[in-house]
């Protein structure tokens, strides 16, 4: 019999469950403290490295939206599918799909764009991801196969073709045979939203998304019943709910808005197809919505706070010779203290054997 245990509470306390990411973000910041002070660092000036440089100007704060727009974005299609039960593990795929899609547009529109290329691109990216999502949904629903291996497996299917266009059919023919096209032109580019910054077209779609994530979920009935089957899926089949429309709505939508993600990407920051389209964000946007608890104004708050790990890490590495790694330590460290958090919400240590009855 083991020695420690855990035993159900009942009700998980709701206030709990919303103060809960906060505290897994001051647990954090606290075993940041220590890990630095372990290597060797100062950890008040590498903190200070970590989260106040960054966005202590300007610029730093644009790229923060920057970064955080593809997070939002991809985050809000995933966690109407986590609502429902549906397991989307492959934004990132979905992402690079869009990309590749989108960015295509352009390369085949080069010289000869106009007003309509930009909302081509959009919708290119948007069916490119859709598209990618919906082999993972029609496996499930064809073979019962399990949407998080399916979808994770693509994942690098998709990095991989990304990989072999940037090296062959869109490459610059100008470009002295490195790995990436053509610049876009004007035509294909996402206008700035905010002089004097990288903040794109995108960021508005990023905002667009959070307000019609909410309306799905807390004011259609299509939302309600993502709600229900998520939380009883018996209950919703004896209510008539078709638990198949949904999973193709949860997929396609998820993979449809990482699809405009990644589009914004070569679009917006990159401004070419590259091997290298993302530093991860469809798996980030996993953390992203666990963090930000599923609900859209979360999401948002949680992205910010993801967005800032990336410039984070990459401001600490400049200024204080940081490892790379940095960046995955500290998004690994929030992920670890949310659930183990959760789990503490939901069950009670208890030491010593359990007492047999009589």
């Amino acid at each position: 019999m083991s020695l420690i245990r855990l035993e159900p509470r009942g009700q998980a306390s709701q206030a709990m469950v919303y103060l809960t990411p906060p505290l897994a973000v001051v647990l954090t910041l606290m075993s940041g403290f220590v890990l630095f002070l372990l290597l060797g660092f100062d950890p008040m000036k590498a903190l200070h490295a970590f989260f106040i440089d960054p966005v202590s100007s300007r610029r730093g704060i644009g790229e923060l939206i920057v970064k955080a727009t593809p997070l939002t974005l991809c985050a809000i299609g995933l966690s109407i599918g986590f609502r429902a039960n549906v397991w989307n593990i492959g934004a990132e795929g979905q992402l690079t799909m869009g990309a590749i899609v989108g960015g295509g547009l352009a390369l085949a529109f080069y010289g000869h764009g106009g007003w309509w290329l930009l909302p081509l691109m959009v919708i290119g990216g948007a069916v490119g991801g859709m598209a990618w999502a919906a082999i993972p949904a029609y496996l499930r629903l064809r073979f019962n196969a399990s949407e998080i291996l399916t979808s994770l497996m693509l994942t690098y299917v998709a990095l991989l073709l990304l990989n072999f266009l940037a090296h062959g059919p869109y490459r610059d023919p100008d470009g002295f045979a490195f790995p990436e096209s053509r610049l876009f032109e004007a035509d294909a580019v996402m206008p700035i939203l905010w002089a004097g910054t990288r903040v794109h077209l995108g960021a508005a779609f990023a905002l667009l998304a959070v307000v019609g994530g909410w309306v799905l979920i807390a004011r259609t009935f299509i939302g309600f019943q993502i709600k229900v089957i998520g939380l009883t899926p018996a209950a919703a089949g004896y209510a008539g709910f078709d638990q198949k429309r949904i999973v193709w709505l949860a997929l396609l939508l998820s993979g449809g808005l990482a699809g405009i993600a990644g589009m914004g990407e070569v679009a917006g920051p990159i401004g070419q197809i590259t091997p290298n389209v993302s530093p991860g964000y469809g798996f980030t946007a996993i953390i992203v919505a666990f963090l930000g608890r599923l609900h859209p104004v979360g999401i948002l708050l949680a992205a910010l706070l993801m967005a800032l790990s990336f410039i984070g890490g990459e401001a600490a590495q400049i200024a204080m010779g940081l490892p790379k790694a940095i960046t995955g330590v500290f998004q690994g460290m929030l992920l670890f203290f949310l659930l183990a958090s959760d789990v503490l919400i939901r069950y009670r240590v208890r030491f010593g054997a359990r007492r047999a009855v009589a």
